[in-house]
């Protein structure tokens, strides 16, 4: 079984994730790349939240195929292009985080391969056997 680890001696998570998020062994481990937010039809929302919704319903649709879902989720990277999109991003992460809260990362960064996109969101997955 999982289990959440956030020690005494240790400031308590900003939101909604773990410091840390023991894993046992023999756990199955999916791993995918970061997701960008277009649609499969090539549409990019020009928000934050309406390109995070897409980022992680493709994480979804991932995680399902390989025969697990957002309840198997151990860490999420996020990654925007301004400090003022946090919430946004935030918001839509929190709608697919599961208990024992994931780890996660939230970085600003310079930008991605397209102008037009403003987050970019990969996870690990293990799921228990």
């Amino acid at each position: 079984m999982k289990k959440s680890i956030n020690p005494p001696g240790v400031r308590q998570p900003f939101g909604n994730y773990s410091h840390g998020l023991y894993v046992p062994p023999g756990a199955s481990l999916l791993v995918t790349s970061g997701q960008l937010g277009i649609g499969p039809d090539d549409v990019i929302p020009r928000t934050v939240k309406g390109q995070a919704e897409l980022c992680f319903e493709a994480i979804r649709k991932i995680l399902e195929e390989g025969g697990m879902s957002f309840a198997d989720v151990i860490r999420i990277n996020g990654y925007v292009t301004m400090r003022e999109d946090f919430p946004a991003y935030m918001e839509v992460r929190d709608r697919y985080t599961c208990d024992p809260l994931p780890v996660s990362t939230l970085l600003v960064v310079g930008g991605f391969t397209r102008a037009e996109f403003l987050v970019e969101v990969e996870v690990t997955a293990a799921k228990v056997l």
